[in-house]
């Protein structure tokens, strides 16, 4: 069976074309400034010389047909016809509270969807031009969409309510939500693997740490809770977002610098966090700034380092122990410097590592030592395959 991945952004898409026969990835490449005169197109076949092309594509369903004939290309390609891509599976940001797994995507699907667009506004539109876009040009081909919310959805009312008047969650489902969830799953899962137990039997504190950051609590295979909520802006801090912040203190900013809604809407999420602080959101500048001396790159760290820190212990004290904590995606994996850090400041859980192995980015190792009763795991997250077992199963 060969699965198509699609992750479309509002400008961008980005697709995997898996064999499940044995999760092989035969190709996979990306399509940057959908919309523009001067759109990116990059494509790379397993064992194929690697495509970069800069052309006009003004739609998401003119950048999926650009796709799919490279994937049939006869140089470039790794396929012969469209018809071997068996189904497609959507990477999905919001399913609200009607999906709680990944579902078979029909006109009723897309009619939910729709009506979650103002639960996710910058998200799931683009997520649905994607999927109209592959029906149009695969018509009769499956179409799988896997949700960032799903893994959430075990919850327990206790974690997901916020302590507004519950008629606004009755009317408006006013709750938390959280993301990531889809590489929650998959480092959980790994977890699980590697330490050769049954998840059902695990404590697990998954930490994802991109320009977007969340912290989930996993207890027994299932998300108890986690640090992204309504929308993405809560929890921790993150690239250019404010994570956590007193309500108060946002009515007290806007009222100071006469700021619309929208414009705190942008401030809190694209000019805060990192950024904010130290005019930089790439850690790797950050930890640059560190090393110089930079006086607000040395205040962003810290606030960045603590308040990751304060979500592992509060997760640890909400699931009763922790058996695993991991980091993942770009800084969690790339950043032994912050995994120190954060460690060191755990020795309270009887969390050691071995700093030899804690060099090590981008790979998948355990770095905690011998006799910590806590593992400590650096492990690349791959949502795309997520998706493409979860189509496969559905299809």
């Amino acid at each position: 069976m060969k699965i198509f991945v699609l992750n479309c952004g509002s400008s961008s898409l980005k697709y995997k074309l898996f064999d499940m026969t044995d999760e092989s990835v035969l190709a996979e490449g990306k399509v940057e400034r959908v919309g523009q005169d001067n759109a990116v197109v990059t494509h790379q076949s397993e064992g194929r010389e690697k495509v970069n092309r800069t052309k006009p594509i003004h739609a998401h369903t003119v950048a999926i047909q650009e796709c799919l004939n490279l994937l049939v290309d006869d140089q470039y390609g790794s396929i012969r016809s469209v018809t071997e891509i068996d189904a497609v599976g959507h990477r999905v940001v919001h399913g609200g509270e009607n999906f709680s797994d990944s579902v078979q995507i029909d006109e009723q699907t897309i009619g939910i969807l729709e009506s979650l667009i103002d639960l996710a506004p910058l998200h799931n539109p683009a997520n649905l031009a994607g999927i109209r876009a592959a029906e149009e040009l695969m018509p009769g081909t499956p179409q799988v969409a896997v949700f960032d919310t799903a893994f959430h959805a075990a919850m327990p009312k206790h974690a997901y309510l916020y302590a507004v008047p519950y008629s606004l969650y009755e009317k408006y489902k006013v709750r938390r939500y959280g993301f990531h969830g889809t590489s929650h799953k998959y480092i959980a899962d790994r977890i699980g693997a590697l330490m050769d137990q049954d998840l059902v039997k695990l404590k697990i504190i998954s930490c994802h740490l991109g320009n977007g950051a969340s912290i989930a609590a996993i207890d027994g295979g299932r998300s108890v809770d986690t640090s992204m909520g309504f929308t993405p802006l809560e929890g921790l801090m993150m690239g250019t977002r404010s994570g956590d912040i007193d309500p108060g203190a946002i009515f007290y900013i806007m009222e100071k610098e006469n700021l619309n809604l929208s414009e705190i809407n942008s401030l809190l999420n694209k000019h805060s966090g990192l950024y904010g602080i130290a005019g930089a959101s790439d850690m790797r500048d950050i930890e640059k700034g560190v090393e110089e001396d930079n006086t607000l790159s040395k205040i962003a760290y810290d606030l960045y380092e603590y308040r990751i820190r304060k979500y592992i212990g509060a997760y640890a004290a909400a699931m009763d122990g922790v058996d695993a904590i991991a980091f993942t995606a770009g800084i969690g994996e790339n950043t032994p410097s912050l995994r120190t850090a954060i460690c060191q400041r755990l020795s309270y859980l009887g969390i050691s590592i071995d700093e030899s192995k804690n060099k090590k980015r981008g790979e998948e190792v355990d770095i905690a030592a011998a006799d910590s009763p806590v593992r400590v795991f650096v492990i690349p997250t791959d949502e795309e395959v997520v998706i493409a077992r979860d189509t496969a199963a559905l299809v």
